[in-house]
């Protein structure tokens, strides 16, 4: 299982949303997160379509796009995502 979280770094929300996805690692070990940097990640950003961090999209076994979600999540809207990628 794949995640992808975009995040900038001066944003409160992404700290709060690396906690809700350290959580969620610690549930699913299979589960792989890649955090990327707007700012420093730039071409990726932008080929994603991020408007907002953070931003989290979970990738399906194909790498396709299954889920996406702006703000922070709760544990339970990460873990149904995640789901959803099975």
């Amino acid at each position: 299982m794949k995640l992808l979280f975009f995040s900038s770094a001066f944003c409160d929300p992404c700290i709060q949303t690396r906690a809700v996805l350290k959580l969620a690692a610690a549930v699913v070990p299979a589960l792989k997160i890649a955090e990327l940097d707007v700012a420093r990640d730039v071409v990726e950003a932008e080929r994603a379509g991020i408007r907002n961090t953070p931003t989290i999209i979970v990738l399906g076994a194909d790498d396709s796009e299954v889920f996406r979600a702006e703000g922070v999540p709760t544990l339970n809207q990460v873990l149904v995502a995640l789901a959803k990628a099975v």
